[in-house]
C-alpha cells in the first residue's frame, strides 16, 4: 500500500439522544474498515475513517463537514445515521459536488433532487409511503376489517414525513383517519394522552414516536384502557435492544417496521459473519447489543462505496455517482440498485409483529419467532395476531 490513506469523512451521533444508533454504526464501520484493509485496501491504499461526533445536534453538522473538507482534507464523504446528521450537510455537499451515500435519512433527497446522493434506508423512491405501506396493507387484510385510524405522534419535525405517508396509505387501503393528535417530546405520562384520544377506541392506532416516548406509550397502553385492534406503525425505539429489554412482553402484538431481521429468507451472503463479529464486539459497549436495525445497513453503506471505488478505479465524485446509478451492488443486505432519486429502486421495508415474548431477557429477541415478518410477501415469516390485546404475556 502507498503511505497516504484514502480518507472517508463523516459525522455520527455518538452521544446524545441518538448515541446508541450512532455507536452501532460506528462499530460496524470499523469492522468494514478492518475487513477492507485486510483485503489490501482500495486502489492499493489503506482506508482511514474520519468520524466526528455531532452530539445528536443538527446545528453542528455543517461545521463538521466544512472541517472534513478544509482541515482533514478527506477524499470522500458519507452521510451519518439519520436526517439530523445528513440534511444539514446537503447544501455544502451539493456546493462541492460531492458523492454521498447516507445511512438512515428518510426522504432527504425528496426536494433536492441531487444526482450524487444515495441512501441505504430501503424505503425506495416514495419513502413516506413505503415506511408504513405494509402496516396499512396488513391491517386491511384482517377480519373483521378495521375501518378507522387515529394518528398519535410526537410534535417534532421527524414525524412529518411518516404522518404524510400514513394519510396516503390510509386512503389507499380504505381507512378513515378520524383524528391526528400531537404530544410534546417532554411528555412523561402518556396515560392521559392515550385516554384523551377521540374517538377513544379507533380500530387502528398509528403511533409515530421516538425512543423515550415509545417506551412511555407502550407502558401506558394497558393502564389507559384503550382497545384498538391494531397498534404501532412508525415507532422509533422498538428496534433497539435496550428498549426491547425494558419492555419485554409488553411489546407482544405491536406492529412496527424493520429493515433486516435474522430470518432464513434474509440470510444474505456475509450477513451472518458480520452480525457474529458485531455482537461479540458490541458486548460491554454503548452500541446496540444485537444491532439488527443499524449494523447490516451501515456495513452495506460502505460496501457500496467500496464497490464503486474499485469498479471506477478512482475517487472522482462524478464517476462514482454515475457508476452507482447504473450498477447492482452485492451487499450483506442483498443485491441493491438505486433509482434516479438515489433511493433504493425497489423498497424493502419490513412490517413485523412482536410475538411469543415471555421475559425481558435479550435472548428472547435473538429468536426469529420473536418478530414475525408480515410484509412484504417474499419475506413473510408468520401471520398477524389480531386483534391487539394489551397485556404482558405472550401474544
Amino acid at each position: 500500500m502507498t503511505s497516504e490513506p484514502i480518507k472517508i469523512g463523516y459525522c455520527l451521533s455518538l452521544t446524545g439522544a441518538l448515541g446508541a444508533n450512532g455507536q452501532t454504526a460506528r462499530l460496524t464501520h470499523q469492522i468494514w474498515q478492518e475487513d477492507v484493509n485486510a483485503r489490501g485496501g482500495l486502489l492499493g491504499r489503506e482506508v482511514s475513517l474520519v468520524c466526528i461526533d455531532d452530539q445528536s445536534n443538527a446545528a453542528s453538522v455543517v461545521g463538521i463537514y466544512e472541517s472534513l473538507l478544509s482541515e482533514h482534507h478527506v477524499d470522500l464523504l458519507i452521510g451519518g445515521y439519520g436526517n439530523n446528521s445528513i440534511s444539514p450537510a446537503m447544501p455544502l455537499v451539493i456546493k462541492n459536488e460531492k458523492f454521498l451515500v447516507g445511512l438512515m435519512g428518510l426522504g432527504v433527497n425528496n426536494e433536492l433532487h441531487y444526482n450524487r446522493y444515495f441512501a441505504m434506508i430501503p424505503t425506495g423512491s416514495d419513502p413516506n409511503v413505503a415506511l408504513t405501506e405494509g402496516f396499512f396493507y396488513t391491517a386491511s387484510r384482517q377480519s373483521p376489517r378495521p375501518k378507522t385510524v387515529a394518528i398519535l405522534a410526537a410534535d417534532a419535525d421527524f414525524t412529518k414525513n411518516p404522518i404524510a405517508g400514513a394519510r396516503i396509505n390510509s386512503a389507499q387501503f380504505g381507512f378513515e383517519v378520524v383524528s391526528e393528535t400531537k404530544y410534546s417530546l417532554a411528555t412523561t405520562d402518556f396515560v392521559p394522552v392515550l385516554q384523551s384520544l377521540e374517538p377513544r377506541d379507533p380500530d387502528v392506532l398509528f403511533l409515530c414516536s421516538y425512543l423515550n416516548d415509545s417506551v412511555g406509550l407502550v407502558r401506558a397502553i394497558p393502564e389507559s384502557g384503550i382497545a384498538p385492534k391494531v397498534i404501532g406503525g412508525a415507532m422509533i425505539g422498538p428496534q433497539s435492544t435496550s428498549v426491547q429489554k425494558q419492555l419485554g412482553p409488553l411489546l407482544n402484538g405491536l406492529v412496527n417496521y424493520e429493515y433486516w431481521l435474522p430470518t432464513a429468507k434474509m440470510a444474505f451472503p456475509g450477513v451472518e459473519k458480520l452480525m457474529s463479529s458485531y455482537q461479540k464486539r458490541a458486548t460491554g459497549t454503548t452500541a446496540d447489543e444485537l444491532g439488527y436495525y443499524v449494523a447490516p445497513m451501515a456495513y452495506a453503506q460502505l460496501q457500496v462505496v467500496e464497490q464503486a471505488v474499485r469498479e471506477t478505479g478512482g475517487l472522482s465524485d462524478a464517476d462514482l455517482a454515475e457508476y452507482t446509478h447504473a450498477a447492482k451492488f452485492r451487499t450483506v443486505v442483498g443485491d441493491v440498485r438505486f433509482a434516479e432519486s438515489g433511493e433504493w429502486a425497489q423498497p424493502r421495508v419490513l412490517t413485523v409483529q412482536f410475538k411469543n415474548i415471555t421475559s425481558n431477557d435479550v435472548s428472547e429477541f435473538t429468536n426469529p419467532d420473536a418478530q414475525a415478518v408480515l410484509y412484504p410477501a417474499e419475506y413473510v415469516s408468520g401471520t398477524m395476531t389480531y386483534p391487539y390485546v394489551a397485556r404482558g404475556g405472550s401474544s
